[in-house]
């Protein structure tokens, strides 16, 4: 062999990955050079531990802005991954040649900047602000900071994106080549990059107008190519990228790129009928020199600079290890590789590239990470069949067929061996019927919904989710370079047996419980510090304080997140307090920082409660609003019952609660006057949530009495809208402070013909508005019924139409049981004595009151039904000693 041995890949590609193993195999080449980030050199060796489980990625990040991150994902059956392994068992050399990620990081953060500027000048000409920006995400404005979770996925970092073919049946090697740079909004995902471009942090998320360019690439020469096939042009003006496996296929007849590539690769072996495993790699870069000579660099003007560096990287491993050293690379990159130019030219193009300082490390990754629909541009549609693909040792449709019978029967489908049977058959027909070698991902797919699913896509569905896709999480070993707070995490992780699961799951905690509360402890501080492994859910059990319920997901840019919270302290305890302690002094809303407060209660943070004790009496002072200072009050209360869960000492939160609870019974009169129709619905909001709140403060006796007589005074006084003064009377009905008939005096008053009908409305809408319970107040008291009843009858025409929509919404609230039983009686028409204690009939067959001796009779079959005994001669159920009625209703002795 002359020359180094140059081997043009698809990255996360089954086909690739076997084809590469057989080459080195066969050249046994005295070193390795892989397209990837140099900096990770110090990292490879990490491959080779027992610990380290792929999926896996290299995190690069700048260490002046964690933030700004960049991965380079690998699974299982990545050529790259296949090559490192190969050269670290046999103690070869291996060494990345791509452009550093240095300069990769400071690249990207500049076309970020320039493109907000681009876009904010033309916004400016435009007259538009500068969030509606046509080169910016609707409502994302010009931002300088990119959080993990949903930053612009155009933030191009020139590495590792690979796009994967649409999801074709067995294409296996779709998949992924790093390509730096962005496409704009509209681009296909699959639009080919012949790179490995490194996924931004948040990138994974697509949400970017670039989406699918960048961090996420485009399918490289032989990476996945968009989508539809099509013969692409050249690039254009705003620098979109040709889709190479898209023009080979488009030549060979092929409108799908993807299928093309599995039939004339994927399902080709590793060689060419003479057993040469260099056959397909010789022909593809052919291939590749014609589209080149074409395209150009087909609109990845960053390649330039990558291959230059390359071409220097190869130069000085030729003068090291001699001419016969192997490359793993993307495909489009052979030609420039193998082009003559000399090494000022190489250098004069890397000359005053932008560099910033970078760690990097390896974190682990997931499957759903890998596929193109988390926005991934070197995404892969099915990384759970092409896992498949590269581990089974042979029958690889029947094994498959196996695992699908498998989980279904986990979920109770009836699948047998016979259907495992005619499922691979039916694959194997349908793949000669079209002409395939080998029945992929398509044919498999078809077969299944058709003999085990019944033609149903419901269970079909869990199996792309759980097979196709998977939810296969990777690990990295403890030797692994981290910040000291993910140490820390890990640790606390591993003591509470808090495993980190990409497959989203429910946690119940018992707060009673030491762990359950440490649990919970954890979960509270990793969210002040904005890593959202967990976010709190309504629980299927008790809603008591003692009861937490979680929904737990690990997603790899959370490392991100990590090593972003790092700047804030070592451990996990020190960074949440520190963080508080910085929110309290930044905040400057009251209602922010008594949610701060409640946060620190709930994480358990008694070195930062008193700063924000502080920054909280501070800012209740000198908040004159009431608006304010009832948006902050439940906050607290609940933070006093928390803490009380909790055993903390919220002696100070009370007397703070207290004052603000003080200062809302004065100042609430006055500012629910004058309020148009949605300041009254806000303040109303209001009134509830200061209502429960005083119950729960610990000086509930002495305010209650204090805020009844607010209520009472919103409730008779005109000035105030008649929402509120509905539900200030609704709100003394429940506590018994006011009796039932001057509540229909009330109602009577509010109702009356001199009051407009809007005002009626909305005073109708907050005494029994919402799901409240005013339903059933209507069921039951049908004095409250006929005067409703009465007043809507009497609205004029002209004003229905106008309080017709707040009437709906008032009633469309009320339970489907609860209407029909309002409108039995509506229909049934008002009681012959109006205002008396019991009712007429509420529905035909039912009589007018309770018939005592009627109902006594069936308390014997209850208690016998119960197992209390059986009652004794006298009054039913009341003759037998030890035995209380109440027991039948559900209430304790």
């Amino acid at each position: 062999m002359t020359g180094p041995l140059l081997l043009g890949v698809r990255h996360h590609g089954p086909g690739s990955a076997r084809a590469v193993r057989a080459a080195l195999d066969a050249a046994v080449p005295p070193a390795v050079l892989i397209e990837g980030p140099p900096e990770g050199d110090a990292l490879l060796a990490l491959a080779a531990d027992e610990q380290m489980r792929p999926p896996v990625a290299l995190l690069a990040h700048a260490v002046d802005d964690p933030g700004r991150a960049a991965f380079w994902p690998l699974a299982e059956f990545s050529p790259e991954w296949v090559a490192i392994r190969w050269a670290l068992e046999r103690g070869v050399p291996v060494r990345f040649i791509d452009l550093p990620a240095a300069h990769s990081l400071a690249l990207a953060a500049a076309e970020e900047a320039a493109a907000e500027e681009a876009a904010e000048e033309e916004a400016a000409a435009a007259g538009l602000p500068a969030a509606e920006a046509p080169g910016l995400p609707a409502g994302a404005g010009p931002r300088r900071d990119r959080a993990p979770g949903g930053a612009d996925a155009g933030a191009a970092d020139p590495e590792w994106d690979a796009v994967p073919g649409p999801g074709a049946p067995g294409s296996e090697s779709a998949g992924a080549l790093p390509v730096a740079g962005r496409a704009p909004a509209g681009a296909d995902l699959g639009a080919a990059d012949p790179e490995w471009d490194a996924v931004p942090r948040g990138a994974t998320h697509g949400t970017g107008p670039r989406a699918g360019h960048g961090p996420v690439t485009a399918a490289e020469p032989a990476d996945g190519p968009p989508a539809g096939g099509g013969e692409p042009g050249p690039p254009d003006e705003r620098g979109l990228r040709i889709d190479p496996i898209a023009v080979l296929a488009g030549t060979a007849g092929y409108d799908d790129p993807e299928r093309w590539w599995e039939d004339v690769v994927e399902h080709r072996g590793t060689g060419d009928d003479s057993g040469d495993p260099r056959a397909a790699f010789l022909a593809l870069g052919e291939a590749m020199a014609a589209l080149r000579e074409t395209y150009g660099h087909g609109g990845h003007e960053r390649d330039l600079a990558r291959e230059a560096h390359m071409r220097l990287q190869l130069r000085a491993a030729r003068r090291e290890f001699g001419d016969s050293v192997a490359v793993v690379c993307g495909a489009w990159h052979l030609p420039a590789l193998e082009e003559r130019t000399t090494v000022a030219a190489d250098k004069a193009l890397l000359k005053g590239l932008p560099k910033v300082k970078t760690e990097m490390t390896w974190v682990p990754w997931t499957y759903r990470r890998l596929g193109r629909h988390s926005g991934y541009g070197a995404g892969i549609d099915s990384p759970g069949w092409y896992g498949h693909l590269f581990g089974a040792p042979d029958r690889p449709i029947e094994r498959w067929m196996t695992k699908v019978a498998g989980l279904l029967r986990d979920e109770d489908r009836l699948v047998s061996s016979a259907h495992v049977i005619e499922a691979v058959r039916l694959a194997e027909t349908l793949a000669a019927m079209r002409g395939r070698p080998l029945a992929g991902l398509t044919e498999t797919t078809d077969a299944v919904r058709a003999v085990m699913c019944e033609g149903s896509d419901v269970p079909l569905d869990l199996v792309r989710d759980r097979l196709i896709v998977g939810d296969v999480l990777g690990e990295v070993p403890d030797a692994a370079p981290a910040v000291p707070l993910q140490r820390d995490l890990t640790r606390l992780q591993r003591g509470l047996r808090l495993k980190p699961e990409a497959l989203e799951r429910e946690l119940e905690l018992d707060l009673r419980k030491e762990t359950d509360a440490a649990k919970s402890r954890l979960l509270h501080r990793l969210r002040l510090l904005s890593i959202g492994w967990g976010e709190p859910v309504t629980g299927r059990g008790s809603t008591g304080t003692f009861r937490e319920s979680w929904r737990l997901r690990w997603e790899p840019e959370l490392f991100v997140k990590v090593a972003e919270a790092g700047v804030w302290g070592t451990t996990v305890l020190s960074a949440a307090t520190a963080k508080a302690e910085s929110n309290a002094v930044s905040t400057t809303a009251l209602a922010d920082v008594t949610a701060l407060a409640e946060q620190c209660l709930l994480a358990e943070l008694p070195d930062a409660l008193p700063v924000v004790m502080r920054a909280l009496a501070d800012r209740a002072a000198l908040d004159a609003d009431v608006g304010h200072l009832a948006q902050a009050l439940p906050a607290l209360a609940r933070s006093l019952r928390y803490g009380d869960v909790r055993s903390t000492d919220t002696a100070a939160l009370g007397e703070v609660a207290a004052g603000l609870a003080e200062r809302i019974c004065v100042g609430l009169p006055p500012a629910c006057t004058g309020l148009d129709a949605d300041g009254a619905a806000e303040m109303r909001g209001h009134l509830d949530g200061v209502h429960t709140a005083i119950g729960l403060l610990p000086k509930a006796p002495e305010l209650s009495g204090r805020w009844g007589s607010v209520l009472h005074r919103l409730a008779v006084r005109d000035t105030v809208p008649g929402v509120i003064r509905g539900r200030a009377a609704r709100l003394l009905l429940d506590d018994g402070r006011l009796e039932e008939d001057e509540a229909a005096r009330l109602m009577g008053l509010a109702l009356s013909v001199g009051t407009p009908p809007a005002e009626a409305a909305a005073w109708i809408e907050g005494f029994v508005g919402g799901a409240s319970g005013g339903g059933m107040l209507l069921v039951h008291d049908e004095r409250l019924l006929s005067l409703v009843d009465a007043w809507l009858t009497g609205v004029p025409a002209d004003a229905f139409t106008d309080v017709l929509p707040l009437l709906r919404r008032t009633f469309s609230a009320y339970e489907p049981g609860v209407r029909r039983t309002l409108g039995e009686l509506v229909r049934r028409g008002p009681a012959s004595a109006a205002g008396s204690a019991h009712a007429e009939s509420t529905a035909p067959g039912f009589g007018a009151g309770l018939d005592g001796p009627r109902a006594d009779a069936v308390l014997p079959v209850l208690h016998l039904l119960l197992g209390t005994g059986v009652p004794g001669p006298g009054v039913p159920g009341t003759d037998v000693p030890g035995i209380d009625d109440n027991d039948l209703v559900g209430m304790a002795r």
